[in-house]
């Protein structure tokens, strides 16, 4: 008959598995062993137990009788609170994985699909997955999309798209050449930060694209893309410029093009940490400083 767990761990082993079908990953528990599951360190608990629940619920799911198999069981709402607990969960389990076999960007966008996961759908005109060259070595990942963003689906478009166009090109590079999306794919109303629930709905879609490109270096452009990526809430004048790790990739915080726009000395700094990025890429620099 197999072994019958109780009903708190159906309830969660079920919004656990209705989260990552939302997300398009529906053969994930046939597909994940324990073992695809990169190394973290000792030290860090958190994606440990996580781990080591996701592995259980794994096994359990496994030996599940045909009649208490999740895919026929009754529906029962999940609360808020508890959905919101399973999402911040697998956003940071989601992190420790390896990129997902014969996945591409256009199946992720196939996945997000026409999203209602977070309230952010409400108001948005048009969902901005992501522009660029879909094996960029340079990857630009923003906070948000802003009004003309959310018109037209690009990223970057309005006055501080076209100031990151200029510092792009001032590296020698194209737009066509890299790879810009945000951290949410739909506009925050009067271009507020984005909520966490709305981070945490939405943030492994960017790890998935992010695993899919496979770029050399990442670039978090403002605060909320850096202490998402690198799971911090320092504030980003404390890592700014730095080289900094993301799963074994090259990852630089500078400050987003829209505080440029409002601190024009701000220009500066922000040069000499795409120079490091150029340095790193094996770009020219040249000796004269742009104009952007």
């Amino acid at each position: 008959m197999g072994e019958r767990i109780s009903e708190s761990l159906h309830e969660k082993l079920k919004a656990r598995l209705e989260f990552y079908e939302d997300l398009g990953i529906r053969l994930f528990y046939s597909d994940r062993q324990p073992s695809v599951v990169a190394k973290t360190s000792g030290s860090n608990s958190q994606f440990n137990e996580i781990r080591e629940e996701e592995s259980t619920l794994i096994e359990r799911t496994r030996k599940l009788p045909a009649r208490e198999n999740l895919s026929t069981a009754s529906p029962s709402p999940v609360g808020t609170s508890g959905l919101h607990e399973v999402i911040d969960q697998s956003s940071a389990f989601f992190k420790t994985f390896a990129t997902i076999p014969g996945e591409t960007l256009s199946l992720i966008q196939e996945d997000l699909g026409e999203c209602t996961r977070c309230k952010l759908h409400k108001t948005r005109n048009k969902i901005v997955f992501g522009d660029g060259n879909p094996k960029a070595k340079l990857m630009f990942v923003g906070e948000g999309p802003g009004a003309d963003e959310d018109a037209q689906g690009l990223p970057f478009v309005g006055r501080a798209g076209k100031l990151l166009t200029q510092m792009i090109q001032a590296m020698g590079l194209q737009r066509s050449d890299v790879y810009i999306c945000n951290v949410v794919k739909c506009r925050p109303p009067q271009n507020r930060q984005p909520e966490k629930d709305e981070v945490s709905t939405c943030s492994p879609f960017l790890l998935r694209q992010i695993d899919t490109i496979g770029p050399q270096v990442i670039v978090c452009l403002g605060a909320t893309a850096a202490k998402l990526l690198l799971d911090t809430e320092q504030g980003i004048s404390q890592f700014r410029g730095q080289w900094m790790d993301f799963r074994g990739r090259k990852l630089m915080a500078t400050y987003h093009p829209a505080y440029l726009l409002r601190n024009p000395a701000a220009k500066s700094e922000v040069w000499k940490d795409l120079q490091k990025v150029m340095n790193e890429l094996g770009l020219e620099i040249k000796k004269n400083k742009p104009t952007v």
